[in-house]
């Protein structure tokens, strides 16, 4: 499964999936458990979202971002909704659709045949692939991702209701080349292995309260490094890019600031397999001295070995 929202493409930097939730900590914590699997991250909207510019009719348009508020009158709730209200209709019939467009409403007349083959502009949530960076095992809460989950259609983060995170099962992976990001392709079926729910979706990664057995990489919590303890050198990467099982991976820290790190690909087994960084690494936990050191957030798109990576010590406190 990839992103239906993909990440934007930076002249520098790709966000990496995918890509919130939790109870707020009021302190950061003194350990975590590391993790590295793949999930799959729903985000239920509560609504029905148009995902892109589509004609329905006599030159009127959905937008892409609109929400689905009626039609004729009927309260729309799910794509199900507009099939079934649609196929009530007669043929070459017209109906109005009433639509929340950047905060505003809006009637826009659409016709039987393009509704009906409205379904696939439509969502009712926002679905992607990332990695599950650590448990807190003072608050039985997790952190996942590094980075915000920011929707295509909508431009920005979406608006939500709800939601969960999954185990993924990696199947298939395309390799980054420099100027073209790689990416995971995985399985990931809604209301099985359930890891947790989604409560906050927010600039350093999402959160959410830990609901599953699954096991870290570590039998024990580790440390959190303090930014200020990372430093230039060798460190490790637990990630997943084969089935459900954590690999460990070799990366070199080249720069160092207080509130991020770069570091290069060193593992020669990863580059082979994955070309670097891919989207869906997003979060992985970076190790350095048997410590917790960070999580990765972004890849540099003209040299995939390249990344970007957030202390673990900001990523608790959601925002800078």
């Amino acid at each position: 499964m990839r992103w239906i929202s993909r990440k934007l493409l930076l002249p520098v930097l790709l966000l990496l999936m995918m890509l919130p939730a939790g109870a707020a900590m009021a302190q950061k914590p003194k350990s975590l458990i590391p993790m590295g699997h793949s999930i799959g991250i729903h985000l239920d909207l509560g609504r029905v979202m148009v995902t892109d510019d589509v004609m329905v009719g006599n030159g009127n348009w959905l937008r892409a971002g609109d929400f689905i508020e009626s039609l004729d009158g009927a309260k729309v709730t799910d794509t199900a909704g507009i099939t079934q209200l649609a196929g009530n209709l007669k043929d070459g019939a017209e109906a109005e659709l009433s639509v929340e467009r950047e905060g505003k409403p809006v009637v826009v007349t659409a016709e039987k045949k393009e509704l009906e083959n409205l379904p696939a502009f439509i969502r009712e949530r926002t679905e992607g692939v990332g990695t599950l960076s650590y448990i807190d095992p003072q608050t039985g809460e997790y952190g996942a991702l590094g980075h915000q989950i920011v929707d295509r259609a909508l431009d920005g983060p979406p608006p939500f209701t709800g939601g969960s995170i999954h185990l993924a099962d990696i199947e298939q992976i395309r390799k980054s080349e420099p100027g073209v990001p790689g990416y995971k392709i995985s399985s990931v079926k809604s209301g099985t292995k359930l890891l947790g729910d989604i409560r906050d979706n927010d600039v350093y990664g999402i959160f959410g309260k830990w609901t599953s057995s699954l096991k870290g990489a570590f039998p024990e919590p580790l440390g959190v490094m303090r930014p200020e303890e990372i430093k230039e050198g060798d460190a490790k990467i637990l990630t997943t890019i084969e089935g459900v099982e954590i690999g460990t991976y070799g990366i070199r820290i080249t720069s160092t600031a207080s509130g991020a790190f770069r570091f290069t690909v060193t593992d020669e087994e990863l580059i082979k397999k994955t070309g670097g960084i891919l989207q869906g690494m997003s979060g992985s936990p970076i190790i350095q001295d048997g410590k917790f050191a960070g999580v990765i957030t972004h890849m540099f798109v003209e040299e995939p070995t390249k990344g970007a990576g957030l202390p673990v010590g900001e990523m608790t406190k959601k925002k800078p």
